[in-house]
């Protein structure tokens, strides 16, 4: 195994706070990726930003979306099987009335369309609520999504026409009586077979949840608590092949700490999971993972100390 670590940027930036990245790989061997920038989070001057990697060095931060007065949140870059690149974001002054817009590209993220809402009458936030969404066996997108208000559900918006249209799934079973927190929000998606689809859960509970469904996602099982600590913070996984997963989280249950931060890996479908490799545990916060594959490389980013973002980039073959 090798692996290595870049900022995306230094502490010379065009912005006082960063957080909540993606990212994408695309077809010319450029690795895309975004996170939301301003004085900080949920503050009116808070858009979108991106920088390209090409040729294993990385541009200067862009604005990708923005309008003046209004918070930006939560980017998910995500490469359709129809060769469009799309880009999801919220927008709002609270998160429990954002709404998602999307835009679209189709030369790689060189240009990008107008922004458009991507269900009409949303309030609250449809489609992907920080994860990549992931397409089926048998072509079915599915976006991880979340509702959050006084209490916290988690839920998949399903497309059976390469996104121009959604369905929300049945929310996510959860006995809210018996939590001591709101509930679980953010899932990270897996398929394991045809119509198998897995999800785990950032929660407030202490360990990350899981749910699973027999039915493209359509239904999901009661949310029940996994082996794994969480500490209320995000979580993102990417399937490695056929039952074996790799999570990036923070294998912390205390709510307080967002450090350190982990790969960890399972060879059965998620039952069992050993950590691999520690990214990053000197104090502060690093947070807010995303995760993909390329070939036999995982790709990472996620927030530094809510100043950068961080790149990894590690050799499994």
């Amino acid at each position: 195994m090798t692996a290595m670590k870049q900022f995306i940027f230094e502490e010379s930036r065009p912005f006082a706070s960063c957080h909540a990245s993606t990212l994408v790989s695309l077809e010319d061997g450029s690795i895309l990726a975004a996170w939301f920038g301003g004085s900080d989070e949920g503050e009116p001057d808070v858009d979108i930003w991106c920088s390209r990697r090409i040729a294993g060095q990385w541009s200067d931060p862009q604005r990708l979306a923005g309008e003046p007065g209004i918070p930006h949140w939560n980017p998910v870059l995500f490469q359709g099987d129809n060769g469009i690149l799309y880009l999801y974001y919220k927008v709002g002054h609270t998160i429990p009335g954002w709404y998602t817009r999307v835009i679209e590209s189709r030369d790689g993220g060189s240009t990008w369309g107008l922004p458009v809402k991507l269900v009409e009458g949303d309030v609250g936030g449809r489609g992907p609520v920080r994860n990549k969404p992931i397409i089926t066996q048998d072509g079915t997108w599915l976006a991880p999504a979340s509702l959050e208000s006084e209490v916290w559900d988690a839920c998949v918006d399903i497309s059976c026409d390469q996104g121009q249209s959604w369905t929300m799934s049945e929310i996510v079973p959860l006995r809210h009586e018996e939590l001591r927190g709101k509930g679980v929000i953010q899932p990270t998606l897996w398929e394991s077979e045809s119509g198998r689809i897995h999800m785990l859960l950032r929660s407030t509970e202490g360990s990350i949840y899981r749910s699973d469904s027999h039915d493209t996602g359509a239904t999901w099982c009661e949310a029940y608590s996994t082996e794994l600590p969480n500490n209320n913070s995000g979580i993102d996984l990417v399937k490695r092949d056929e039952g074996k997963l790799a999570l990036v989280h923070n294998p912390v249950s205390d709510g307080r700490l967002r450090t350190p931060l982990v790969v960890s890996l399972s060879d059965d479908n998620g039952a069992s999971w050993r950590e691999w490799m520690v990214l990053e545990n000197e104090p502060g916060e690093y947070s807010y993972p995303a995760i993909i594959r390329n070939d036999d490389k995982l790709l990472i980013t996620y927030t530094w100390k809510r100043e950068r973002i961080v790149f990894w980039e590690i050799d499994c073959g």
